[in-house]
């Protein structure tokens, strides 16, 4: 049970840093929500590949570990798009002069 969440978090880490590195540019956004991105993006490209039959093959499962890192992605875009939203929305500050 321990063994299965800390390969999870290790696994979708992993996910989500190759999500971010295979994104052009740069995205603004904490090291932590890159890995619960990529958490999030690892366990559901499992249960789709499981889905679609691809999830548990002989070998590497290469069709779920490339739906998981589309899924990063797309995760890691929306992550730094909302990221980049929350950032511009705050009014500058004004100063007064006596």
């Amino acid at each position: 049970m321990i063994g299965s969440i800390i390969w999870g978090i290790i696994g979708g880490a992993i996910v989500g840093y190759l999500g971010r590195l295979l994104l052009p540019g740069r995205q603004n956004i904490s090291a932590l929500t890159t890995v619960l991105v990529g958490i999030l993006a690892a366990t559901l490209g499992g249960i789709i590949a499981t889905w679609l039959g691809v999830g548990e093959t002989k070998g590497i499962d290469w069709i779920r570990h490339i739906i998981q890192l589309i899924l990063a992605m797309i995760f890691v875009y929306l992550a730094a798009k909302m990221s980049a939203g929350r950032h511009q929305s705050q009014p500058p500050v004004q100063r007064r002069t006596p």
